[in-house]
């Protein structure tokens, strides 16, 4: 079997959470570093693999390429115990998923991305400020939850914690203070030894 390729950006969530699946189901990946800043994913011959110009992408095969991470975390947890066979279960799964790249991920990330990977906040503090209360407010959704489960589905650590856990373990780069959720704080404790 072809060993996967993974275009990465290291700073990245997004590809964050591809690493840290395949690491933990023990599947070899070759990674591939690709410079987001310097326009890496920007070229004609990166734009061949992925039109859209963004990492994470998977190379599974010659000429066989899957972007957005949430959509690769599903390709790569199928039938592993990442993934629930029950379509509920499964369902709740996919659910969280979306919320986490609609709900957190716009808010969360962006400010990280501005403070802290280009170092800009007084260049982008307006924008940062609009993110605050967006993401808070997702913030407050997962701290709700939490308050009466250990993990995101089932009471078991999922793709689901695998995505919201990416960018929640380093919102405090981007901004937001996490004491205020005590629920997260325990989960990302627990996804750490998972």
């Amino acid at each position: 079997m072809r060993t996967l390729r993974l275009y990465d950006f290291l700073p990245s969530g997004n590809c964050y959470k591809i690493r840290l699946l395949l690491t933990q189901i023990g599947m070899p990946f070759e990674r591939i570093e690709m410079n987001i800043l310097k326009g890496e994913t920007r070229t004609p011959e990166f734009l061949g693999k992925n039109p859209v110009g963004k990492v994470p992408l998977l190379e599974i095969d010659s000429e066989k390429y899957l972007s957005e991470s949430n959509a690769i975390l599903i390709y790569l947890s199928e039938g592993t115990e990442f993934l629930p066979y029950n379509p509920f279960l499964r369902a709740q799964v996919l659910q969280w998923l979306f919320f986490e790249q609609y709900s957190h991920e716009p808010f969360i990330a962006k400010s990280r991305y501005w403070i802290s990977i280009l170092g800009k906040p007084e260049e982008y503090r307006q924008l940062i400020e609009q993110q605050r209360e967006p993401g808070y407010k997702a913030l407050m959704v997962m701290d709700n939850h939490l308050q009466n489960h250990h993990f995101f589905v089932d009471e078991r650590y999922t793709i689901a914690d695998i995505s919201l856990f990416a960018y929640t373990h380093v919102a405090h780069e981007g901004g937001f203070d996490l004491h205020k959720f005590p629920a997260i704080q325990r989960w990302i404790e627990r996804v750490k030894i998972s």
